[in-house]
């Protein structure tokens, strides 16, 4: 992600409230500026650094393999533009399936630090993640509700004074995601990159689906670190620690069996 900076968000805690087809197979919360930089610029160190002269595997793929990760690809070469009506009909969906009972009242709108964005235009966080990011906090949203909505509120667990902005920490994991699966090679140069590609080749929404887990996975991690918003990086690093080790399982056939599939609930 781009790592130029800017400001932090935390989120205070104030109470347990608000608190393309496929042919592959409330209560109140207080937002604050902090003096750290923002959560994107430190994900740098959860990815592997190399050295250009690494040397680095390359893995053969198949043609529906190729097919489908030249489809990811094009996603993820989609920047979010907020002059073009689809990017502001998601972002005005994401934030219904969000908060139904409360009107949006802009595109730009303090409203939106409720959702864990950084200042009152989200458009202005999604320079790291591009469009698909806001694709895979919808398909999060639609596709399992609950854990969803837990995650928003912060309502599992004994949650720390300062927790992490719900929407900006979705952003940074779909950066990581795409860094450790290796997704913008012509072809993965890692083993849990090929393996997710056996996993894309039999549903296209495997990204998406793996998101959730991930962002699932995180939050569980934060729990048990009890952490707090200046430990952001090493709770992103234990989660994909932990998410490699479950990829390269033996005789896993699909992302539904892998342990963080379970934390899911719809």
């Amino acid at each position: 992600m781009d790592d130029r900076g800017g400001s932090f968000v935390a989120v205070r805690r104030m109470s347990q409230g608000l608190e393309r087809g496929n042919t592959c197979h409330t209560t109140s919360a207080e937002v604050v500026a902090g003096s750290a930089a923002w959560l994107g610029r430190g994900l740098s160190c959860v990815c592997a650094q190399r050295r250009e002269s690494d040397a680095r595997p390359s893995f053969d793929l198949t043609p529906s393999q190729e097919e489908c990760l030249l489809r990811l690809q094009n996603r993820i070469d989609i920047p979010y533009d907020s002059s073009i009506p689809e990017h502001q009909e998601a972002l005005k969906t994401l934030w219904k399936v969000a908060f139904p009972e409360e009107e949006l009242r802009g595109l730009i709108s303090e409203q939106w630090k409720e959702m864990g964005w950084q200042g009152k235009d989200p458009s202005t966080d999604f320079r790291g993640g591009g469009f698909i990011s806001l694709e895979n906090l919808l398909y999060f949203a639609k596709n399992f509700p609950r854990s969803f909505q837990d995650l928003l509120r912060k309502q599992e667990g004994d949650r720390a004074i300062w927790e992490y902005p719900f929407a900006v920490a979705g952003v940074n994991i779909t950066f990581m995601l795409i860094q450790m699966l290796d997704l913008e090679a012509l072809k993965p140069r890692n083993l849990v990159g090929a393996t997710f590609l056996k996993f894309l080749a039999e549903n296209e929404s495997a990204f998406d689906l793996l998101y959730c887990m991930t962002f699932k996975l995180m939050d569980n991690q934060w729990l048990a670190m009890r952490a707090s918003y200046m430990d952001f990086n090493a709770v992103m690093k234990a989660t994909r620690r932990q998410l490699e080790g479950e990829l390269l399982q033996e005789d896993i056939t699909r992302l539904e069996d892998l342990p963080s599939y379970s934390l899911l609930s719809r």
